[in-house]
């Protein structure tokens, strides 16, 4: 079965390009703003969306993603109105894939089999669940898959070649390689030391290869996207949300700022 995130990927191969994965958290700074958001995400040149799922101790990240979880818990944001995100979104737009990205602890206390099926229905196409080892497959992984949703696992520069056939064994939709050791958006990426883990990896799977943690700039993911088949921006959109707010609230530049900044990026990646 070829799901949307196999189809961008096929198309963008075709064009000659890597993808632009934007990630942002569902909810944040507000349920109505973070919809604006990611609606226009397509329009400003994100291949695929990303919505981080808000969780109170979310342990691989740094502290601009930290503090838009708590942000979105305190407006209010659950699991289910992230679903219900997703299924808003999929009103107006049928082809851009969508992956929710977080922790299991959320999934686990919503039930695994209703969590997929409500995941399925509300239009996900992948997940990215970054406390859920290779080891714990049976879990989430194989169900997920079997339910038809991609599982996308998560290689870093430790993934050495005894590790990777493991890791990458039932991950399907892309890799995510993570570009630098330890939390989100806290250092840049050696950009060499990307492309050779990358070609390494490239050596294990035929899986496209997308590369976050650390993307800030255009002139990043241009340098990026010379060896790898997507770049993934998280941080720099979370903190473009945050250094729109007044007072912790939305104002008229919210979405637009994030907007911007991912045409910016874009532009970077295109070329």
């Amino acid at each position: 079965m070829t799901t949307r995130i196999d189809q961008r990927f096929a198309d963008l191969k075709k064009e000659g390009r890597a993808a632009l994965v934007t990630f942002v958290t569902a909810g944040d700074p507000d349920y109505a703003t973070s919809l604006e958001i990611i609606k226009g995400l397509p329009k400003a040149g994100a291949d695929i969306i990303e919505f981080g799922m808000p969780f109170t101790d979310p342990m691989a990240d740094g502290p601009a993603i930290q503090e838009a979880g708590l942000r979105a818990l305190h407006a209010g944001q659950t699991l289910i109105k992230t679903l219900d995100l997703v299924r808003d979104f999929r009103k107006s737009d049928d082809r851009t894939p969508v992956v929710l990205m977080g922790y299991y602890n959320p999934i686990y206390i919503h039930g695994v089999e209703r969590f997929l099926k409500d995941a399925k229905a509300a239009g996900v196409d992948g997940l990215i669940i970054v406390d859920l080892p290779p080891e714990e497959d049976d879990e989430l992984c194989l169900p997920a898959i079997k339910a038809g949703l991609n599982f996308i696992r998560l290689a870093t520069p430790t993934t050495d070649d005894k590790r990777a056939p493991t890791v990458l064994r039932n991950t399907s939709g892309f890799v995510y390689y993570v570009s630098v050791l330890g939390i989100t958006g806290t250092k840049a990426p050696d950009l060499k030391s990307v492309e050779q883990n990358v070609t390494r990896l490239k050596g294990h799977t035929k899986l496209p290869i997308a590369v976050g943690f650390g993307v800030k700039t255009a002139e990043q993911a241009r340098s990026i996207a010379k060896s790898a088949d997507g770049v993934v921006v998280g941080s720099a959109l979370v903190n473009a949300v945050k250094t729109s707010l007044k007072a912790g609230k939305a104002t008229p530049e919210t979405a637009k700022a994030v907007h911007r900044l991912v045409s910016e990026i874009a532009q970077g990646v295109r070329s």
